[in-house]
């Protein structure tokens, strides 16, 4: 990646983003900024968050919960999972026949959501106070 030599990076900050990474990262720096982008859209977003705050839900659940048709709802859990942030589970009832499918956020998908768009929504006040133009 090119970097602007004329420009320096803040005390602290590493020159190049991808050293933020730790050594032995499991993702790369593409696959993280892939998952922010993967809640980037409203109906994935609402998907991970039904499944941070509410638990594991089948498709029937998440479109009862999302008012939204299910050709939709598989086209943003593919997305979902594609990136790592949710994953899909099977398995059978006793004595039901064929699978239940269900789907539950990983450990990113928890991590991404509630330190990422939520953390940043909830400090929406703390963001106004300091961009408030009137109080100078």
């Amino acid at each position: 990646m090119a970097t602007n030599s004329t420009q320096t990076v803040e005390p602290g900050a590493p020159e190049d983003p991808e050293d933020l990474l730790p050594e032995n990262s499991v993702l790369s720096l593409d696959e993280y900024l892939a998952m922010h982008a993967a809640i980037g859209h409203r109906t994935r977003y609402e998907i991970l968050y039904r499944l941070v705050h509410s638990g594991d839900m089948s498709p029937k659940e998440l479109e009862a919960a999302i008012d939204i048709d299910d050709s939709t709802l598989h086209y943003h859990l593919n997305k979902l999972v594609a990136v790592g942030l949710v994953e899909k589970r099977q398995h059978t009832d006793r004595g039901q026949d064929g699978l239940y499918t269900y789907y539950r956020a990983t450990v990113f998908g928890k991590v991404t959501l509630t330190s990422g768009v939520d953390e940043l929504i909830r400090g929406e006040k703390e963001f106004e106070a300091m961009y408030d133009s009137s109080s100078d």
